[in-house]
């Protein structure tokens, strides 16, 4: 999956938090998210706060998928709210390969 595909994958499942997304498509996503902000906000800093309450809700639901490749909950998202020692094991888990067997969020995706 290359970057067009996974951000146009990513904006297709806005809102869809049941499935599961390998790392390239959360990992583009997360460089659009992060050079879009950064763009916007050397414009000015609404732009890139109105880009990133935009890009809020798909950035979850692709985290959520990521981690359901993984099967673990997309509930463990909230350790992005524990500075430095949640943000580490959460990395570790967005960069681990997905299972190549279907789990109980569904069939390895085909991308």
């Amino acid at each position: 999956m290359d970057f067009q595909e996974s951000i146009k994958q990513c904006f297709q499942k806005y809102a869809d938090f049941n499935g599961r997304a390998k790392r390239p498509e959360y990992w583009w996503f997360a460089l659009f998210c992060f050079i879009g902000s950064l763009a916007l906000g050397v414009i000015g800093d609404s732009l890139s706060l109105a880009f990133s309450l935009a890009t809020l809700l798909p950035s979850l639901a692709a985290g959520t998928r990521r981690l359901h490749d993984l099967n673990k909950s997309g509930w463990l998202q909230l350790l992005w709210l524990i500075p430095i020692l949640g943000w580490i094991p959460l990395i570790y888990f967005l960069a681990q390969a997905g299972s190549a067997e279907t789990n109980q969020y569904g069939e390895t995706p085909e991308n």
